[in-house]
């Protein structure tokens, strides 16, 4: 029988949930358009693991629930297939929310051999099934690398460069992608522990830095009551950082505040600046735990 008492916790339970998914996107979709502003290549997609089966391709509809039972895990325990749920520089939708079953093209082969891998002309490789040909035709690409996410064992998606010209992928390159994947993992990692067992608190109230009691008012580094920006922020500063903690771009960030992108750009350095992160993954990492999603 559940307790009252239990119910603020279980509240906690959902909320850190929900925060660890929305940074969980937020790290994903920043990674598939730093793969192509910060790597020199045309498209960047990232896939995540699908655990719920067979479903209408583009996903259920809102607020549907899946019938379908759990795909099967492939050997070694890792997921049966993934969906690639983001994407930068893409001119169709073919590759939209596509569902790539583990072992099939270049980034099922990655999810299945939890290994990078590469063709410098996929249309022409040998090496790998050719089930999404479709899709990458659309695209119009040929050069691609995929780089699965991984950390402790557990594959948190896969991460694909992809060029509108047959080249090789040289190391530089290869670097470059293999690096971004590795914060991205990192930071995935510490998503997921955010969602794991809380420490109970009488109530549910954000904690001070310092670990000791609550006091009056809010913490240092957490939004005040009443909509207050946290120490040391503008409120537009705060406006502009709890947006670009959830995945929008410069430019949906503009249109939803009636602000030109330059601005947005210029309020976003300086409120990074002051909460001493780099860039949008660490922003991600540290939303959380000052207040930035609450």
């Amino acid at each position: 029988m559940t307790r009252a008492a239990d119910t603020p916790a279980r509240a906690a339970d959902g909320l850190d949930a929900r925060a660890a998914e929305l940074v969980r996107s937020a790290v994903l979709a920043d990674l598939a358009r730093r793969v192509v502003a910060d790597c020199g290549v045309d498209v960047g997609l990232v896939g995540v693991p699908d655990r719920s089966g067979p479903r209408p391709r583009g996903g259920a509809a809102p607020g549907a629930v899946a019938a379908a039972p759990p795909a099967a895990p492939v050997p070694g325990g890792g997921p049966a297939g993934m969906v690639l749920r983001h994407w930068s520089g893409t001119r169709a939708g073919l590759l939209h929310d596509l569902v790539v079953p583990s072992g099939t093209g270049l980034g099922g082969r990655a999810l299945a051999e939890r290994a990078p891998t590469w063709v410098p002309d996929y249309r022409a490789a040998t090496t790998i099934s050719h089930e999404h040909d479709a899709a990458v035709d659309a695209e119009d690409l040929y050069a691609m690398l995929t780089v699965p996410l991984l950390h402790d064992g557990a594959v948190h998606g896969v991460v694909y460069a992809a060029l509108r010209a047959v080249v090789p992928f040289g190391d530089v390159r290869i670097g470059a992608v293999a690096e971004l994947a590795a914060a991205a993992t990192r930071a995935l990692a510490g998503a997921a522990a955010w969602a794991g067992p809380p420490v109970r608190h009488p109530a549910p109230r954000p904690r001070p830095r310092s670990g000791g009691p609550a006091p009056h008012g809010p913490p240092a580094g957490h939004p005040a009551v009443g909509g207050r920006p946290p120490a040391g922020l503008t409120r537009r500063e705060h406006e502009v950082l709890r947006w670009a903690a959830t995945g929008r771009t410069n430019p949906e960030i503009a249109a939803e505040l009636g602000l030109t992108c330059n601005t947005v750009t210029g309020y976003l350095k300086s409120a990074m600046h002051k909460l001493g992160v780099r860039n949008r993954v660490e922003l991600a990492l540290t939303a959380r735990e000052s207040g930035l999603l609450g």
